[in-house]
């Protein structure tokens, strides 16, 4: 095989990003334990790189010998039972601060020295439900009633780049029950607000701005993203909110400050803005509509409030839209391809483990397909494919073997 696209990977893995050192610096809660942390997480990880999505494909290959060669000779690999009674005892900090190397790697080698849009580095918050069970239940499940059953489930928001380049998670943060709402709104702020100060503490150079849905269109967050120094950009729909109220009308009243003719997937663009004061905030903010007219006569509409005062219309624009990258990159790709919303291990610090070696595989294959193939797939599934071929064809090298010392 000329491109053995699994070996490029294990190198880049190696020697770009230190993974086996990070790896070896884990730590459980095991007593006298029969397999060193990272002989227990590295097939995990090995496992969400390659698109499983249970636990018995897993064991399957564990059982075949198809990691064989990325291990000193001789090396038994543990079974799933010892894989789930690991996660449950597993050190999160340590695997969250893997994923905190791969980014600082990834902003030291300028993967983001150009920004994501326009020359600022944009990022994106949601929310999201990973899974949830009407049989099963755990201390660290949300819980609700739908009929006469109790729904329990996990949900958390998730922080990630949005715009050109590869779609990085930068963090993320469970919601907390007894501390969190299990309602959408109330208790998703509070989340995404830890979150944001959270990764603010350690990758406060990568991050120029972030943008975030309706229901961050208040004081509290506005005045938070602030407080942190950082712009922040927010949809805005129907709101109780009365100076948002007044400043809705005052723009719908305004002539337009631009009109764009043929922008990309539009047959007119107009805008419009105004500047406001929210009650509670006490800098001044920008709303801004934007009037859509697409191609098949129909009429859209998308209204923001910023901070960013000095920014550029259509950069706005592009940022507003490209907040659905969070979705689609993120959500729907992992939750399709990697098991997203699939329970591995139905326990509160088990299933935290498993989102981080998730998200730290969908960075690592992200940054693989941008940075080393230069975006050569069209799909993530066609890559895929050849790395299975390719573990399946590699040879036992030193240099390939990941070393537990």
């Amino acid at each position: 095989m000329r491109k053995n696209y699994f070996v490029k990977l294990v190198r880049y893995m190696k020697n770009v990003y230190h993974l086996e050192h990070g790896l070896n610096k884990l730590s459980d809660g095991r007593v006298n334990p029969t397999y060193r942390t990272s002989q227990v997480i590295l097939p995990v990880l090995l496992g969400f790189l390659l698109r499983i999505k249970s636990f018995n494909e897993l064991n399957f290959m564990i059982k075949n010998n198809e990691f064989s060669k990325l291990f000193p000779r001789g090396t038994k690999l543990p079974k799933i039972d010892a894989i789930r009674d690991t996660l449950k005892v597993m050190d999160i900090d340590g695997l969250k601060q893997v994923n905190q190397n791969i980014v600082k790697t990834a902003v030291e080698n300028k993967v983001f020295d150009n920004g994501t849009i326009d020359g600022y580095t944009v990022v994106a918050i949601d929310g999201t439900k990973f899974f949830g069970s009407n049989k099963k239940s755990c201390p660290e499940c949300l819980k609700n009633t739908k009929g006469n059953k109790i729904h329990s489930f996990h949900s958390g928001a998730v922080i990630s780049t949005v715009g050109k380049g590869p779609k990085l998670v930068i963090g993320f943060e469970m919601y907390r029950p007894g501390e969190d709402s299990a309602s959408k709104d109330e208790g998703e702020l509070n989340v995404a607000k830890r979150l944001l100060s959270s990764i603010m503490k350690s990758q406060k150079r990568l991050m120029d701005v972030v943008v975030y849905d309706a229901l961050a269109c208040n004081s509290v967050w506005i005045n938070h993203c602030k407080n942190l120094g950082i712009g922040t950009i927010v949809r805005a729909k129907n709101n109780n909110n009365k100076s948002l109220r007044s400043a809705r009308k005052k723009t719908n009243k305004s002539k337009t400050v631009d009109v764009w003719e043929d922008e990309r997937g539009f047959e007119k663009v107009e805008v419009y803005e105004s500047i406001f004061t929210m009650d509670n905030v006490e800098q001044p903010l920008r709303f801004v509509k934007f009037a859509m007219k697409h191609k098949d006569k129909k009429r859209t509409q998308i209204m923001i409030v910023t901070t960013c005062n000095d920014m550029a219309l259509k950069t706005l624009f592009k940022i507003i839209r490209a907040r659905w990258d969070i979705e689609n990159s993120i959500f729907n790709n992992l939750k399709s391809e990697c098991g997203l919303e699939h329970c591995f291990v139905h326990d509160g610090n088990a299933v935290e483990a498993v989102l981080n070696l998730i998200f730290i595989s969908s960075n690592i294959t992200q940054l693989f397909l941008v940075r080393r193939l230069r975006d050569h797939f069209t799909t993530q599934r066609e890559m895929v494919r050849l790395l299975l071929k390719g573990l399946y064809l590699m040879k036992y090298k030193d240099e390939l073997v990941f070393s537990s010392s």
